[in-house]
């Protein structure tokens, strides 16, 4: 590495083998910001800021130099060469760059599971209707509008105007010279868009969480869900955490236009995707439903996030919104209605209530519940009988691969489940693959093991001699696999998560005065909550010692609840009923939150 300053405008050219691409980069960026600007996908849980050290490269040829902070200093050595963290580096010429094995491997999970065969309860805002319309002719001159809703039976329906501009195009297509066959659909009183006959009527509901995206395509005619997709959300790029983006967000217009634009995006390329493996095109999807953290619905929105990321925590919005596709930029029929699920508030969004909405025979009949969906925001609601409290915990990314140095996402190679065998640490990765990292699940048995086998102390300070535990930058680790370990700063990034998640628990039952066995159901939601070991989150604090029968992990809830959001005009109204009906608990404001914070870090 040479230290030369940056020449404006300069650019060079780097090499990525691994992906068979090539792109440029500025000489005033990093390379990981080189990357992100190009879609090259390098793990980067803080956004590119250099506190997590996640985004490690090699540079096998050319020339880079560092931008100042020491990460990059602090390369690991793997035998010639040096694995360096890339939002620390500049090119100064072309350079080709190997990416670390976890910012590649396939993903496996992303919260996109669902019942094979769903049907769901149908109550659709959509109708579709084939009609028969007589072809223009000069005995018969009038309008195409007029014609096809005269067809219809509604001669004073309103249209959309790009239903309107489709429509000559469309009828043309669509018979012969005595009379045209299309499907026409209608909603709210208004034309909205027009196909080929015997066309599906398709809509989209879409998860969209702060790691994953989930869509799935439903054909509203029978309620079936048809296909299903889940992809990583690009915004990672910015951040893991959504305080990370919503700082992007502030730094002039173009972080937050980058934000919305990257989920723009990947919405139209699930749809896209979908919709051809059905035979169809995104243009057939009349109808959406979208779920979210409140920050993720306000980057999608482009609504202000400033007070949001500040106290105290005021959402712009809370209502359910319903727009346009086209008001969105989005590839489907332009005159979509998109249903935004509603937040309850502050970071309490509405991914949550449509948890609540989708989990709800497991928790109206008790007395007392709990609904946990656990991520880089965790949100909890608190069910005492007819009373819903509502909070979020910030958790930060750790239980899901986050912040953790050999961190990652649910992947090939990634080690999901932690033991002990005779002493020693014994691992297991999702598809059997060669270890490369640790996602959430693998992260949450590796404390439960390390404290269950003495490795650790009940402050969580890494102290037994044991062939396993080894230096690492510095600092002590615990080997978990030749090229993955379980680091000091490890076991506190996950220490500060649970801490925060069993805490918002312990407060809210307290807002509520009732003590923690009252608890008759505990439902974890989430990909996260439905690979983890309920016992290693008993046996590290995350979750309270109740009985095992007691808990229920259910999945992606929040997928399940924008399903129904998609194909019912009840449920919406009832998704609106529980929203309002949830009472926000602002834990920070509370005089005990940080004696009760610290009680909950150790492991005593």
């Amino acid at each position: 590495m040479e230290d030369r300053a940056a020449a404006p405008g300069k650019t060079h050219t780097l090499r990525f083998p691994q992906l068979e691409r090539e792109i440029t980069a500025r000489e005033d960026e990093t390379l990981f910001e080189s990357a992100r600007r190009h879609g090259v996908r390098i793990v980067g849980a803080c956004g590119g800021r250099g506190t997590c050290g996640s985004c490690l490269v090699q540079v096998t040829d050319g020339t880079v130099v560092e931008t100042g902070a020491p990460l990059a200093r602090r390369g690991r050595n793997t035998g010639k060469r040096r694995w360096l963290h890339s939002c620390q580096l500049s090119a100064r010429g072309d350079c080709t760059i190997a990416v670390a094995p976890r910012s590649l491997a396939p993903v496996v999970r992303a919260e996109a599971a669902a019942v094979a065969g769903e049907v769901l309860a149908l109550d659709a805002a959509v109708v579709a209707q084939d009609v028969t319309v007589p072809a223009a002719s000069l005995q018969d001159s009038r309008s195409d509008v007029d014609r096809v809703l005269r067809a219809l039976g509604t001669p004073d329906l309103a249209v959309d105007l790009d239903a309107a501009r489709r429509l000559p195009a469309q009828l043309r297509e669509s018979g012969n010279d005595r009379e045209w066959r299309l499907r026409a659909w209608t909603q709210d009183g208004e034309l909205i868009a027009c196909g080929p006959c015997g066309r599906r009527t398709l809509g989209l509901a879409v998860d969209f969480g702060t790691t994953n995206v989930a869509a799935f395509l439903v054909d509203l005619d029978r309620g079936e869900r048809v296909a299903t997709l889940g992809v990583e959300n690009p915004q990672v790029a910015w951040g893991a955490d959504v305080i990370t983006r919503i700082n992007h967000a502030l730094h002039g217009g173009e972080g937050a236009a980058a934000l919305r634009t990257a989920a723009i995006e990947v919405l139209n390329a699930l749809a896209h995707d979908l919709c051809a493996s059905v035979g169809q095109t995104a243009a057939d999807i009349v109808e959406l439903a979208i779920c979210g953290n409140t920050a993720m619905h306000h980057l999608l929105l482009g609504l202000p996030v400033r007070q949001l990321g500040r106290a105290p925590f005021v959402a712009t919005a809370c209502d359910g919104i319903r727009i346009r596709a086209r008001e969105l930029g989005l590839a489907t029929a332009p005159g979509a209605r998109v249903e935004l699920a509603p937040n309850i508030g502050g970071f309490v969004g509405g991914d949550h209530v449509a948890a609540l909405l989708a989990t709800e025979p497991e928790w109206r009949p008790r007395q007392a519940a709990i609904v946990m969906d656990i991520g880089t925001n965790t949100e909890i609601s608190l069910v005492v009988r007819d009373r819903l409290f509502s909070t979020s915990a910030p958790s930060g990314p750790a239980l899901e691969g986050g912040h953790i140095s050999c961190g990652m996402r649910a992947a090939e190679g990634a080690i999901e489940r932690v033991s002990l065998d005779g002493g020693r640490i014994r691992i297991r990765t999702i598809g059997h693959h060669q270890p490369v990292g640790l996602c959430g699940s693998g992260v949450l048995d590796a404390l439960a093991v390390l404290r269950e086998g003495g490795f650790i102390d009940g402050r969580g300070r890494i102290a037994k001699q044991h062939p396993d535990i080894v230096t690492v930058a510095g600092q002590r680790a615990v080997q978990l696999a030749p090229e993955v370990h379980f680091t000091q700063l490890d076991v506190r990034a996950v220490q500060l998560a649970k801490a925060a998640i069993r805490t918002a628990t312990a407060l809210l039952l307290d807002e509520a005065g009732i003590a923690v066995d009252a608890i008759e159901r505990f439902v974890i939601a989430g990909s996260f909550g439905a690979y983890i070991d309920v016992a290693s989150g008993i046996a590290t604090g995350l979750f309270p010692a109740l009985p095992r029968e007691r808990f229920v992990q259910v999945g992606n809830a929040a997928g399940l609840g924008v399903r129904r959001l998609l194909v019912s005009r009840r449920d919406r109204a009832h998704a609106r009923e529980l929203a309002r009906s949830c009472r926000l608990v602002e834990l920070s404001t509370r005089a005990d939150f940080q004696k009760v914070f610290l009680h909950n870090i150790g492991f005593n």
